[in-house]
């Protein structure tokens, strides 16, 4: 069984071992949540050499050997060889998290696919089942949370932020929450200027 979470890895050690197409997806992944990347790959695809070329990551060209792991938190495994997927889990220690990407079952954590809207980020998993099937769910999901997640997101975060710091009221905050979750701020035209006067009235009913 798998543990779902979002791991905090901005600032943190990762080693990606292969220069392929799959790797260079997993560095993106990688970069995008802001972890340090370090490469192992006596050859790179033309992405990850821009990629190092500007300095976004670290290439070491050379083949995998055990001292390469040394500081990593996060390790991934994605070179066409499966011995040297799997000496890369032999080599990582307990307290490493390893991913062989084409080997769900001797992995510590699975990569799943994800939707991206601003700070909304729906992860879609299948264990390991089928990565294709995973990606035609994503598609669908897309289309059901659109661009305009990203503003109504925005949105949400400072509102919560103001609500906190306005309304002392427990019960108060959580029917503004609550309607802040309803479905007509997503598509409203003026949400602040409707979210402010939510807030007001709030705010006026704690003063009687």
């Amino acid at each position: 069984m798998l543990y779902s979470m979002n791991l905090k890895i901005s600032g943190r050690e990762a080693v990606v071992v292969g220069g392929g197409r799959v790797a260079q997806r997993k560095v993106q992944g990688l970069l995008y949540a802001k972890a340090r990347v370090t490469v192992i790959s006596p050859d790179l695809t033309d992405g990850l050499l821009g990629l190092a070329e500007t300095g976004q990551i670290i290439w070491k060209p050379k083949h995998f050997s055990g001292e390469d792991l040394e500081g990593a938190l996060i390790i991934i495994a994605a070179t066409n060889d499966r011995g040297t997927n799997l000496s890369v889990k032999k080599y990582a220690a307990a307290t490493q998290l390893v991913n062989i990407a084409d080997d769900p079952e001797e992995s510590d954590f699975q990569v799943p696919s994800v939707v991206k809207r601003g700070k909304l980020n729906i992860a879609v998993s299948t264990s390991g089942a089928s990565p294709i099937l995973a990606k035609k769910i994503c598609v669908q999901l897309e289309q059901m949370f659109d661009q305009q997640y990203e503003s109504y997101l925005d949105f949400l975060a400072s509102s919560r932020k103001e609500i906190k710091a306005t309304v002392k009221d427990e019960g108060a905050k959580r029917k503004l929450l609550r309607e802040l979750a309803n479905e007509s701020f997503l598509v409203a035209d003026q949400r602040e200027e409707r979210f402010h006067r939510l807030l007001e009235e709030a705010v006026r009913e704690e003063g009687r």
